[in-house]
């Protein structure tokens, strides 16, 4: 549960974010009439994601065997390939995400044109919308799926509370703190994903285990308990891993943190973060 909370918290705040600032926009412009291009936009992209989601569990389902550990592993390295250049472009280039998103909208409520304000409000939601279908699919082969889903509905309502409450200027929230916090949470969640992957890879012989167990410490944190799932499906603790799958764990992080220290930090406006 708790790792849907954190997907759908966290994608679905950046996306009321986004939404927020195109509807705050258009309220200084005094354009009214076009805010309903943007909840088109909203509605359109939510539901193709929900089609996105429906498809990768259907094809998960179809597979058995071999095929569907080969499919889970390349569903969970994916998923962790998006969210780190989520994270990477969250450093680089996240503090410029707002002026320029203003000035896009800016322009075209100037010009009354309805179809980029609808562009606007789709593609943002629906980058978002597509990550968290890939993320909670990935996080459903860690942890039980109806745990899941009831962590990112909770999630997602949230988020929307959250993000109309930053819209409505009765709630202040550090938001470059909070994603630096949910950054690193999503850092490990994507080490784990990485990890299992490896993992499905030994099952079925395409990455050598090398030596398996590396250790057992079941006795210690029994991965089938309450808070060995819990640990499992947000930072990929497994009590008996593989050597290759260990190895994979510490180089992900290492190397995310290697090139998360290396990049410049610039001064923010704040609520740019998004």
């Amino acid at each position: 549960m708790a790792v849907g909370f954190l997907l759908t918290l966290r994608e679905g705040l950046e996306a009321a974010l986004l939404v927020g600032i195109t509807l705050g926009v258009l309220q200084r412009m005094r354009q009214p009439e076009l805010r309903r291009y943007i909840w088109f936009g909203v509605t359109a992209a939510a539901l193709l994601s929900l089609v996105a989601a429906a498809g990768l569990q259907a094809i998960g389902a179809t597979l058995s065997g071999r095929a569907e550990e080969i499919f889970e592993a390349v569903t969970m390295l994916l998923a962790a390939g998006v969210l780190t250049w989520m994270i990477l472009w969250m450093q680089r280039q996240g503090r410029r995400t707002q002026m320029a998103l203003e000035a896009d909208v800016q322009d075209a409520a100037q010009r009354k044109q309805s179809w980029p304000i609808f562009l606007i409000a789709f593609t943002a939601v629906l980058r978002e919308g597509i990550e968290t279908a890939l993320f909670l699919s990935a996080a459903s082969m860690t942890a039980r799926a109806a745990n899941v889903l009831v962590g990112a509905l909770l999630g997602l309502a949230a988020a929307v509370a959250l993000g109309y409450a930053l819209y409505a200027s009765t709630l202040r929230l550090n938001l470059r703190r909070f994603f630096q916090v949910t950054g690193v949470l999503l850092m490990l969640f994507a080490a784990g994903l990485v990890a299992h992957a490896v993992h499905e890879l030994n099952e079925v012989g395409l990455i050598p285990a090398i030596v398996a167990p590396l250790w057992d410490i079941n006795h210690v944190l029994d991965e089938n308990s309450y808070l060995g799932l819990v640990s499992k499906a947000l930072f990929g603790y497994n009590a008996d891993p593989s050597l290759s799958e260990a190895l994979a764990y510490l180089a992900y992080i290492g190397v995310l943190a290697a090139m998360l220290l290396r990049m410049p930090r610039r001064p923010s406006r704040a609520g740019a973060g998004v």
